[in-house]
Order: C-alpha cells, then structure tokens, then sequence
C-alpha cells in the first residue's frame, strides 16, 4: 500500500481517538452557563488535523507507552492549540473570520464569549493532565508534564511568540528573528507535543529525551515554513482560512525573506535533521517519520 496512505490512515486513527478524548472532556452544552460551553465546544470540536496529539501518540508507540495513558495528554495539548486559535484570530490580534473553513469564534458568538472560552479551555487543559484517571500513575511525571505544557503556552513559548510576532507587523526581520519568533509561538507546542510522551516514559535514557527532543525543534520550525509557503500559493477552500492573510496583514514570512523555493528547501533540511535524529529508535519511530514527512508535504 503506498506510504502517504497509510500515513493518511493512521492519522485519522489517531484523530478519531483525541476527538474521542476531546468529546469526553468537554462540558456538555446542556451544562450551566450552556453559551459558554457552546463555544467551548464549537471552538475545539471543529475539525482540524490534530498534528500536535498525532505526535505526541507516535512518541508513545516509539517509546512503548500505552496510548490510553497519553488519552488525557493529547486532549489538554489539543486544548492548548485550540485556545491559542480562538485568542489569535480576535480583532485585537490577527482579526480573522475564518477558521477551518467556517466563522471563527468571536463571529459565530461574540468577542467576550471568544476570550472566556480561550480561557475555560486552557485551564481545562492543566485539569485534565492533573486528574485523568487512566495517565501516568506517577505524580512527579504528571508534574513535569503540566511543567512542561505551562511553559509552552507561556512568555516563554506560545504567548511570548506571538508577542513577538504582533511587534513584528511590518518590520523586516533578519532570519535569525523570524526562527526565534517561530521556535516560541509555533514550534513550542509542537516540541511540547513530543515531549509529554517522552516524559510519561518512566526511566526513559537522558540520549534518547535529547533526540525526540532535537526531532521535535526541527519538525516544528518546518511546520511553519510550509505553513508560510501555503499561506502563498495554498487554496483558501483546502486551507480553511483566507489564503494570503499573512501577506495582507504584512506579517514577516520565510518566503518573503528567502524566497518560495529557498523556503522549500530550508523546510526539507529542518526534516531531514529531525528524521536523522530518530536514528536510535530503529523501526519504532517509522510513524513519527511518516507524521514529519506529511507535516512538509500536506495542502493546508
């Protein structure tokens, strides 16, 4: 069977089991404030290729983990995303109207109920890692699980990224900036990803934490190269949201500082460097390697 497709398979796989995840954690619309929890629901239950979990459940599957214990993990990093993209598409930040292909949240509610879901969903997150019944037995795993999201979603991560990105608005930063802006508000969830299933490994070696740790810093940058390069020549239809918008909010892009086909190849080394780096892990990391090789091949 050719590879992409079965790529493709085990994605929806392991798509369907966080959205199971997801529609299990969620309060229910019926449950008081009901507006709330509408949106809530709206907002995280709205398609989406769920990369970041997918990853995270390739990790487990390589380290040997049981994906049950990663259930919870996947859900709160879903979470995450999810709350970030309602927060950014506000009129305050990047003022999209379309997410997936639909109204983002604060047109299909309004701006008040768009922040306090982004808001009930983060802290939902920390809840769920904190008291999942079936992830790690551990404690102190669960500690440094929710240390580690927590400083992804911060200053220092996804928060301080898009600071960064927000000041950046119709400046011309050198490359050095535009990796130092994108390393916080892309690729710090997506290395958080990889990194709660690697620390949900009891006893996991120091060698082996430091290549899914690498994997993941590189993996996460290309992820944003080709989601600029989309963001050029993409469809809006595929993409689910206005193809061109990082241009016509005057955005510093990879393609508008190195070029379209410089970006390509500046996303296929950052892959090549992530999958070098599975080496170690034999057979076991093939799924992480197939997740990487469609994270800089997909269409939207």
């Amino acid at each position: 069977m050719d590879r992409l497709k079965v790529t493709e398979e085990q994605l929806s796989f392991l798509s369907q089991r966080v959205e199971s995840a997801l529609e299990r954690w969620l309060p229910r619309e019926n449950i008081h404030p009901a507006s709330l929890h509408e949106a809530m629901r709206y907002s995280v239950l709205n398609g989406g290729k769920r990369i970041r979990p997918a990853l995270m459940y390739a990790t487990g599957m390589a380290l040997g983990v049981p994906l049950k214990s990663l259930d919870g993990a996947a859900a709160a990093v879903e979470l995450i995303h999810a709350y970030s993209l309602i927060h950014d598409d506000l009129p305050a930040m990047d003022d999209d109207d379309l997410r997936r292909g639909k109204p983002t949240c604060h047109k299909a509610f309004d701006e008040a109920s768009a922040i306090l879901a982004g808001d009930a969903i983060q802290a939902l997150a920390f809840n769920i890692i904190a008291s999942d019944p079936e992830g790690p037995v551990s404690a102190t795993i669960r500690l440094k699980m929710i240390e580690v999201l927590a400083h992804a979603a911060g200053s220092r991560g996804m928060a301080g990224g898009q600071a960064i990105d927000l000041a950046s608005v119709g400046m011309a930063l050198s490359l050095t900036e535009l990796e130092d802006m994108h390393i916080h508000k892309t690729g710090a969830l997506i290395r958080t990803s990889v990194m709660l299933a690697a620390h949900a490994k009891p006893g996991i070696e120091t060698d082996t934490l430091g290549r899914l740790d690498h994997f993941s810093k590189c993996i996460g940058l290309a992820f944003q190269i080709h989601d600029d390069v989309l963001d050029v020549e993409g469809d809006t239809e595929i993409l689910g949201k206005p193809q061109g918008s990082d241009r016509d909010l005057n955005k510093p892009t990879y393609p508008a500082i190195l070029g379209l086909a410089e970006s390509r190849v500046r996303a296929l080394d950052l892959y090549n460097d992530a999958t070098d780096s599975l080496s170690g892990l034999g057979d076991d990391a093939s799924l992480l390697k197939d997740i990487a090789a469609f994270i800089v091949t997909r269409e939207s």
